[in-house]
């Protein structure tokens, strides 16, 4: 660090309270003095341990703290750092050439990192962030609706402690640019916090631009995500940008990554790794400027093992990683849910249900395969079967083809439950159009045709492919 004293006076600082942890004293001891002289009420600990000490003691707003020290280390301070006070922002610093442990670190919860040597104008930068940061998760329970529409969560309900640490973990990291890999059961709600995180980020004015590779082949998800010049296949009748270049300067969220064929993720991992694509039918790059976040509920190692999907490429994704609880997991916001979705229908009808005790109780018994997308088809049905403004248990219908008290006998008649009452409760939302419900789901119409068919939902005629 250099000149600590030439801009700290007069730069202005909100009042805060740091711990700097650093073995060598004249480091820390000089580090103290910029923060001090900016404003900050400063502790110093001069070991790992010292610092943990400090934390179980005292609040603090961020602790600065060294990555390499003695019994315990920066990855330890951290650790310790999260389970004592979750919301304390942790930065770490770390000597010129170890730059992966700063990232290790970042992926593990801290706030964000220095490299030694640095300039006090840096200094006072990130830390001024940390404490802003700190201050915004410590308001949450007084702004509560302030904060929720600022990082795009006010579709995210639910107040459990699974769920409060993946939204505290995606506040974290929306601040920074780096790659999120979701991972989670279907219906868990992956997007509705790639979008939190995307509306969080300094790319929050951008666009968010989703594409669910499940939903197109191969050859058209390249022409997709990467464009194409005109007349470079069949039907290409006029030249196209992609969704790379539709998202430029915001994020790309790339939902189920794992369906991809090896072809295909070698072609975006040169393109994660260059920061440019190439248009089908074209030579010259282009460049792009996009955030990536990618979400699956595929085991992408065992797919690695399998050969299914690219190491290179898992490696790229996963920086940092988030897995999105599954609802059984989050009984607590079980309740919760259900009002929140039986208040959106009672907007959309004008209508005024309300649920009985009993009927909460029996959706507090069911594991829910199909996790928040399940639940929310099973409330349309229940106000639909209701013949009353209250719900009662027998509205709700939990079991196989999802009729009351049925047993499932299997996992796939448990699916096939799930699935054709999405279908179906998607159907009766659309008003019966089928274009509609393809773009709902997020499948393709020939999938919606097959699945409709295989469930025996009711269809007059095939969507259009």
């Amino acid at each position: 660090m250099t000149d600590p004293g030439s801009t700290a006076a007069a730069t202005a600082a909100p009042a805060g309270r740091v711990l700097v942890v650093d073995d060598q004293r004249n480091m820390r001891v000089t580090t103290a003095i910029v923060l001090r002289q900016a404003g900050y009420e400063v502790a110093e600990a001069g070991s790992g341990a010292a610092a943990l000490e400090r934390l179980g003691a005292e609040p603090f707003d961020v602790v600065l703290t060294d990555l390499r020290m003695g019994d315990v280390d920066g990855m330890g301070v951290l650790r310790g750092a999260l389970e004592i006070a979750p919301s304390v922002q942790v930065i770490v610093m770390t000597a010129y050439g170890s730059i992966e442990s700063a990232v290790e670190a970042l992926r593990r919860g801290a706030y964000d990192y220095l490299t030694k040597p640095f300039q006090s104008e840096e200094l006072l930068v990130r830390v001024g962030k940390g404490v802003e940061r700190r201050r915004l998760l410590g308001e949450v329970s007084l702004l509560a609706g302030d904060f929720r529409r600022r990082y795009g969560l006010e579709n995210v309900v639910g107040r459990s402690p699974a769920l409060r640490e993946v939204l505290d973990r995606a506040v974290r990291v929306a601040a920074t640019d780096a790659t999120v890999l979701l991972t989670g059961e279907s219906g868990t709600g992956k997007e509705l916090v790639a979008r939190a995180i995307h509306a969080g980020s300094r790319r929050g004015a951008h666009p968010f631009v989703p594409v669910n590779c499940a939903a197109i082949t191969e050859t058209l998800l390249e022409s997709e995500l990467f464009g194409h010049a005109r007349g470079s296949f069949t039907g290409a009748i006029r030249a196209r940008i992609g969704l790379f270049e539709e998202a430029s300067g915001g994020t790309l969220f790339i939902d189920e990554i794992g369906e991809t064929t090896p072809g295909f993720q070698a072609k975006l991992l040169r393109a994660l790794q260059d920061g440019e694509i190439r248009r089908v039918g074209e030579s010259s790059p282009v460049k792009v400027d996009v955030r990536i976040i990618a979400a699956t509920n595929r085991d992408l190692r065992r797919a690695i093992v399998e050969k299914r999907f690219r190491e290179d490429l898992f490696y790229r994704l996963n920086v940092v990683p988030l897995r999105i609880p599954a609802l059984r997991e989050r009984r607590e916001d079980i309740p919760l849910l259900a009002r929140h979705f039986l208040e959106q229908h009672n907007r959309r009808s004008g209508a005024q249900k309300r649920w009985t005790v009993d009927a909460l109780s029996r959706m507090l018994e069911h594991d829910w395969p199909g996790n928040v997308r399940e639940l929310e088809n099973l409330v349309e049905q229940a106000a639909a079967l209701s013949d009353g403004p209250e719900i009662r248990a027998s509205d709700v219908a939990i079991g196989q083809d999802g009729r009351p008290g049925g047993e499932a006998t299997s996992l796939a008649d448990v699916v096939a439950g799930a699935e054709r009452r999405a279908i179906e409760a998607a159907l009766v939302r659309c008003g019966g159009d089928q274009a509609r419900v393809v773009r709902e789901l997020g499948i393709s119409a020939t999938t919606l045709w097959r699945k409709m068919k295989r469930l025996g939902v009711d269809a007059r005629q095939p969507p259009e492919s």
